[in-house]
């Protein structure tokens, strides 16, 4: 089905676009929506979504409400599936693969906006993910919602920590992911490398009846880190 959708384009849309790109293992589903002209920064953030295997997509409400919240804070955004899901093509690869459609997708940034902020964001898996990768792709900034860093599934104890602005928002009542092992991991962090930490009480994995709320959170932590206004 990936073949229904339009190449890649040459340069950032003007208007909503989905389109394929091609990946390391097939092509990706992915989609880029630009900011309103008149808030326009000169950004671009790349979102990445929660675990493939556990229905995770682009379309996941948590991922929309990071991109909308960004966009409303003047980025430019890219949305995509991971290889397996949707209408990407793929097998599921445990985070090493997917590594890998994140580093296409940026590269297609980069070629069509070699002068933007690159911004990363991901919920669940796709935190785990943005963070892996954030020093070896250049991230000028990360925001991490519901990190997944407790038991044995993704290791976090090895990542290179970025430097660069960094948000990490975890509800306390999260079902999927152990709250108190994502704040041991907060407070164990160097310093020089630690986040700006917001815990959301009564609130679980999904944000249900709280995605206004941390909409409010990513536009108030990220309004200080914006680049200044994108050119027309």
């Amino acid at each position: 089905m990936s073949d229904l959708l339009p190449a890649a384009p040459e340069r950032f849309p003007a208007e909503n676009t989905s389109f394929a790109l091609a990946g390391p293992a097939g092509k990706l589903e992915c989609e880029a929506k630009p900011a309103s002209p008149d808030i326009a920064r000169d950004a671009v953030a790349v979102i990445c979504h929660p675990l493939s295997t556990e229905g995770g997509s682009m379309h996941n409400k948590v991922v929309t409400m990071i991109e909308r919240s960004l966009r409303e804070s003047g980025l430019d955004t890219v949305i995509f599936n991971f290889r397996s899901v949707g209408r990407s093509e793929g097998s599921f690869d445990h985070g090493k693969g997917e590594s890998d459609d994140l580093a296409a997708v940026v590269a297609w940034v980069r070629k069509v906006r070699p002068d933007a902020a690159l911004w990363f964001a991901g919920f669940s898996f796709g935190s785990y993910v943005t963070l892996l990768n954030a020093v070896r792709l250049g991230a000028d900034a990360l925001i991490s919602i519901a990190p997944p860093a407790a038991g044995r599934s993704w290791d976090f104890s090895r990542i290179d920590l970025p430097a660069c602005p960094w948000l990490v928002v975890m509800g306390d009542a999260d079902e999927i992911v152990e709250p108190q092992a994502v704040y041991d991991w907060v407070d164990s962090l160097p310093e020089a490398n630690r986040p700006q930490f917001v815990k959301m009480e009564e609130t679980s994995h999904f944000f249900h009846r709280r995605l206004m709320d941390l909409r409010g959170v990513i536009k108030n932590a990220v309004k200080d880190w914006l680049p200044g206004p994108r050119d027309a």
